[in-house]
This record gives C-alpha cells, sequence and structure tokens, in this order.
C-alpha cells in the first residue's frame, strides 16, 4: 500500500496550500479506504463463488464482454504507468547517492542512471516465475516504510528553512490552478493498491463461518494505519521544512543527516527494482498468453526473451524521454490510478446491490465518484502542462 509516490507528496501540498492539502489528503484516505472496503465485500457477492481478479468481478457487473473491456485496459495502464515512474526515481535516487558520495566527480546526466535502472531489469525479467521475485517483493515492502520514515525524520531534523515561504510557488493565477490539477494526480498515485485487492483475497481460506473478508478487511484497516502513519507526517513535516521550494522528490531537498539520506536513497532503490517487477510480470504473462493464444506464436524460450526485453526497453525510452517524477507521478494518478481505486467499485457496488436513492450507500458512493471522476480529469491536464514545461529544457540524448 505504501508507494514511492509519497515522496512527492510534500511538492503536492506546495501546490495545494495547508487547508486545501490536508483535506485532499484526508478524503483520498477515507474515500479509498471505502472502496477498498466494497472490494472486500463483493469478492463473495455471489453465493459459493469467488471474484479472484478485478476483471471478473466487472464481468459480473457489467457484462462479459463490457466488464472485461472497461477493467483490463485500465489495469495494464496501472501496470506500464508505475513501471515507466518507479523507473525515473529509481534513476534518481541513484543519482543523488552519487552526487552525495562524490563531491567532486563530474555530474552525470539521469538517462545514464535509467539505463542502468534498465539493465538490472532486463536480468530480473528472466527469473524462471514470479516466486523468483517473490523474496524481492517482501524486502521492498520494507524499504517502503523505511524511506518514508527517514523522510519525515529527517524533515524534522532539518526544521524549516529560514525564509521558508507558504504561499503559492507559482506567480501566476493560470499557474496557480494548473498546479492544483497537477497535485491532485500525485495524490491519487499513492492511492494504487486496489488492482490486487481481489487477488490477495483469493489466497485466504473462506467457510460460510468465517468468510475471507473477515481477515483481509481486518489486514486492510492495519495496512492503511500504516498508510496514514507514512503518508501524513511526511506530507506535513515536507512542506514544513521547505515550504514552496521543496522538490518533486522530498529526498532530493534532504541533505542532512547524511547517512541517513544516504540509507533512504537506497532503500527506494531497492523498493523500485522489486516493485518494478511485481507490476512488469502480470504484464509478461498477458502478452506472452494473447501472442500464443490470439495470433498463433509458438510459446518459447525466445518469445519470451524477446517479449520481457521489448518491455523494458519501451519502458526505459519512454523513462529517458520524459524523466519528470512529478509530471508522470500526476498524470498516471489521475487518469490511470483513479477510475480503478476511486470510483469504479463505487459504480460495481452499484449495478450488484442497488442502493437506495438517497440512502447513505447511495450518497457515498455518488461522492466518491463525483470525487473520482473530478481527479481523473483535471489531473491529466495540470501534469500535461507540467511536462510540457519542462521539456523545453530537456534534450533526449546520452550527453550531460
Amino acid at each position: 500500500m505504501v508507494g514511492a509516490a509519497v515522496l512527492g507528496f510534500p511538492y503536492a501540498m506546495s501546490q495545494l496550500g495547508w487547508g486545501l492539502g490536508i483535506t485532499i489528503l484526508v478524503l483520498s484516505w477515507i474515500c479509498t479506504l471505502y472502496t477498498a472496503w466494497q472490494m472486500i465485500e463483493m469478492h463473495e457477492s455471489v453465493s459459493g463463488k469467488r471474484f479472484d481478479k478485478y476483471h471478473e468481478l466487472s464481468q459480473h457487473a457489467f457484462g462479459e464482454r463490457l466488464g472485461l473491456w472497461i477493467v483490463v485496459p485500465q489495469q495494464l495502464m496501472v501496470e506500464v504507468g508505475i513501471d515507466i515512474v518507479y523507473m525515473v526515481i529509481g534513476a534518481k535516487s541513484l543519482k543523488k547517492l552519487h552526487e552525495i558520495l562524490c563531491d567532486d566527480c563530474e555530474p552525470i546526466k539521469t538517462t545514464y542512471f535509467i539505463v542502468l535502472f534498465a539493465f538490472v531489469q532486463y536480468v530480473l525479467s528472466h527469473l524462471p516465475s514470479f516466486n523468483s521475485v517473490a523474496g524481492i517483493s517482501l524486502v521492498a515492502a520494507a524499504m517502503s516504510l523505511s524511506y518514508s520514515t527517514i523522510a519525515w525524520i529527517a524533515s524534522i531534523h532539518r526544521g524549516a528553512l529560514p525564509d521558508v515561504q507558504y504561499s503559492s510557488r507559482y506567480s501566476t493565477k493560470a499557474g496557480n490552478i494548473f498546479g492544483i490539477f497537477n497535485a491532485l494526480g500525485d495524490i491519487a498515485f499513492g492511492y494504487a493498491g486496489h488492482n490486487v485487492i481481489l487477488e490477495i483475497q483469493s489466497t485466504i481460506p473462506s467457510t460460510p463461518e468465517k468468510p475471507s473478508k473477515v481477515s483481509m478487511w481486518r489486514g486492510m484497516i492495519i495496512a492503511y494505519l500504516v498508510v496514514a502513519l507514512c503518508y501524513f507526517p511526511v506530507t506535513i513535516f515536507g512542506y514544513r521544512a521547505f515550504g514552496n521550494s521543496v522538490d518533486d522528490n522530498i529526498l532530493l531537498s534532504l541533505e542532512k543527516p547524511r547517512w541517513l539520506i544516504i540509507a533512504a536513497n537506497i532503500f527506494v532503490v531497492v523498493h523500485v527494482v522489486g516493485s518494478y517487477q511485481v507490476y512488469a510480470v502480470p504484464v509478461f504473462h498477458m502478452l506472452e498468453s494473447f501472442l500464443a493464444e490470439k495470433m498463433n506464436f509458438k510459446p518459447s524460450r525466445f518469445l519470451r526473451f524477446a517479449i520481457r526485453n521489448l518491455y523494458v526497453s519501451i519502458t526505459m525510452v519512454l523513462a529517458i524521454t520524459f524523466p519528470f517524477f512529478g509530471g508522470l507521478l500526476s498524470f498516471f494518478g489521475g487518469f490511470v490510478f483513479a477510475p480503478t481505486t476511486y470510483f469504479l467499485p463505487c459504480i460495481m457496488w452499484i449495478f450488484i446491490y442497488k442502493p437506495k436513492l438517497f440512502s447513505l450507500s447511495w450518497c457515498a458512493n455518488w461522492f466518491c465518484i463525483v470525487f473520482g471522476v473530478s481527479l481523473m480529469i483535471l489531473a491529466p491536464i495540470g501534469a500535461l502542462r507540467q511536462v510540457i514545461l519542462q521539456a523545453k529544457d530537456h534534450k533526449f540524448c546520452l550527453l550531460k
């Protein structure tokens, strides 16, 4: 549940300000916890049947064909989007480590670190099965909790800058508006766990006396408490320390304690290296199955080798072309994560359970739907503007 997006939350606060920023953060936490509860409840909404995958539940709600087309493209974009963002943040953390550990060294362009990160993924992508990266995934989870904790502790240790400013980071009204749009997507990206809720719940034994939703909901409550303990302190203390001058990755703004910042960036690299594979493996399987079953390709080691290398290469090229952590975070957060996390569960709930008009359930669902659709529309607009502005000074090359 805790992802690298948390490192961009202080930047989002610098675009929203104290009042609106805390409001959006709290609303997102409540709304996504509610939709997570809905997913858990709908897992066994039909007696004797379990919907183990997001698209299976969608097909139950919307029909076999429509349900598949609504969810599968969204899930594919989620997985690809996360891998691109994680490749960028992994490279930027490697670059930060190089700058800290080698003060007198010649600066190296982010592109080189993206290529280095991709090289590691070329190797990991050919591990024999998903279980091969299970250990990496476990370490990655521990790392995300560690660097989140370091980020807010180091921010408290740093204290507020002498000339810290909490006014808007933009000088124009248009900049303020687009900045708010961009920040909405940054926060939405932080809540991406819904795509695997049903898969996780499917591993929990279920009986009429003790349905799986009991244990799953208990686990989700614990997970969201951990999310709150990571997200809120990082956001509040990071913004308090740097105000509107904070970077789109809080760890890039922090310099001391030196050893702690080094450790945090190492944790980020370990986390995103493992998490890249967690999201890439389903894409590998989907592409390999499609080519073998629909396009009549013969399953072979060469097909596996080609698909996996091609996927890593595509995400690498996109990361090199758009190495803008904040812009990518916001775009994918709004356009991709808002539907699957904020409002699709609510729409499925309405289709399946048909709550009474203007009842508490009906009102809660429509609030989340309106909130989520607003994020999906507004966040990409702000993100594209930010990417365009940053791209003016960016050169697609391997030169300094």
